[in-house]
């Protein structure tokens, strides 16, 4: 046997032997993938925490829920190809949650997204589509002369859902829709996804609410907004509406306790927590929200982070 052969049969038998690790990286086609794009509450820019969003995968399709600024880069960040988005759920209408829905297909379709995506939400989503369409005319038409691009308006379309029950399914999910409290934002909405492999509710933002208990009963995972209230007043005491910032949050949010009895009162198997308020500075350590949420919750608990999968 010759050098050259015998260089290139240990070659092979390397590669070879590289390919169960290989394997094991690769996903089956029917596990899901959660992967959170960005955890931070509120529609404030924060240096440790993006906007909040999450993706969940299915067969290579992405299932976005929120769009809050930056949610592109993201996804791109998390190595999930802007290609294979396939739908966009909007929990509610605020613009930490809502402030890129426009982007996110448009810079897709820029890279090289070429098929529909159906995206849902609440009123009013169908004029916001028209009215992003039109801003961004000039640049979607110069695009389609100078790159052969396909229209953008025909790979877009957006579904409105003003109450609970069944949103969509496809063979990869089944969403379903519940409807939530966030004064003074109606409708809001919590969506429930059932894959394959299991069960992912987002909780979207929302005070403590019995119709997301229902909507989360038994599920493997649900990601809710969390709300550490120590804290509260250390971050509006900067802000000059203090009074009426306070009363917001309060009235439309759930704090580490709740959180922890809405999950555990729901049977669910994992509780993560995103959309953290305050998100940004004060820098809140993951082991202060572990410990102000563990004594109400004995499932896994996760404190989420920008590009953690689950």
């Amino acid at each position: 046997m010759t050098a050259t052969r015998r260089t290139f049969l240990g070659m092979g038998a390397a590669l070879l032997a590289s390919r169960p690790a290989l394997a094991a990286d690769a996903q089956p086609e029917n596990r899901s993938r959660l992967i959170l794009l960005g955890t931070g509450g509120g529609p404030t820019p924060k240096p440790n925490r993006a906007a909040p969003s999450q993706v969940i995968i299915v067969n290579g399709d992405a299932y976005v829920i929120d769009c809050g600024n930056g949610v592109a880069r993201q996804m791109v960040l998390a190595g999930v190809p802007v290609s294979s988005l396939r739908n966009i759920f909007i929990t509610h209408q605020h613009s930490d949650h809502n402030a890129d829905y426009g982007n996110l297909v448009w810079l897709s379709w820029a890279t090289t997204l070429a098929t529909k995506v159906g995206t849902y939400g609440p009123p009013p989503l169908k004029e916001m589509t028209r009215l992003f369409l039109e801003m961004n005319d000039y640049d979607i038409r110069t695009r389609m002369a100078d790159e052969g691009r396909p229209p953008l308006k025909d790979l877009i379309a957006a579904h409105e859902i003003a109450g609970d029950g069944p949103v969509m399914q496809d063979k990869n999910v089944k969403v379903t829709a519940a409807l939530v409290e966030h004064p003074l934002v109606k409708p809001a909405f919590a969506y429930r996804f059932d894959c394959p492999d299991r069960s992912i509710v987002i909780s979207g933002d929302t005070r403590p609410s019995e119709n997301l208990v229902r909507l989360a009963k038994g599920a493997d995972v649900l990601v809710h907004e969390v709300m550490y209230l120590p804290a509260i007043e250390q971050v509006i005491a900067r802000e000059a509406n203090a009074t009426t910032l306070r009363a917001h949050l309060i009235a439309s949010h759930t704090s580490t306790e709740d959180v922890g009895r809405i999950a555990t009162e729901a049977g669910v198997k994992t509780l993560v927590l995103s959309h953290l308020v305050p998100g940004g500075l004060p820098i809140i350590p993951d082991q202060v929200w572990y410990d102000a949420v563990r004594p109400h919750f004995q499932g896994k608990l996760v404190v989420g982070r920008d590009l953690m999968e689950l």
